[in-house]
């Protein structure tokens, strides 16, 4: 396995608030929280982001997350929760380990942002859809 953080999350070289674990992943607070219970998830096995990971281990962490989620609203830490996993640098990723954002929402609390929209003219949706179904399809 690589070098990661996250790796040496897993082998307990480093220390870490670890709130789950199973056979295929751990879930542990985030160092540099969003709000207070922000979790990441992340696989035991190494694949770097959803391009490369199989899609047992990505649907375990889906589960994962849900179970998160559900404690943190039981816990009073969320009213709702943002699921984010940044996939390459151009999506932000900074850690070359797949890890999955579980991050608690509260009613105001400023977190994120609404995103820009680009402007899609009705051909564009069209030229869009089309790359789409020949890239899924191949």
């Amino acid at each position: 396995m690589p070098e990661t953080i996250f790796a040496k999350i897993i082998s307990r070289e480093i220390p870490a608030h670890i709130v789950y674990e199973d056979d295929m992943v751990l879930a542990f607070l985030d160092i540099n929280p969003t709000n207070h219970g922000h979790t990441l998830i992340i696989p035991k096995k190494h694949f770097i982001n959803i391009f490369d990971g199989d899609n047992d281990t990505l649907t375990h962490m889906m589960k994962v997350a849900k179970k998160v989620a559900l404690a943190l609203k039981k816990a009073d830490l969320a009213e709702g929760v943002n699921l984010i996993m940044n996939n390459g640098p151009e999506a932000g990723q900074e850690v070359w380990h797949a890890h999955l954002h579980v991050v608690p929402r509260l009613n105001g609390d400023k977190v994120f942002h609404k995103p820009n929209h680009v402007t899609n003219p009705e051909a564009e949706f069209s030229t869009v859809q089309e790359k789409l179904i020949k890239a899924l399809v191949n």
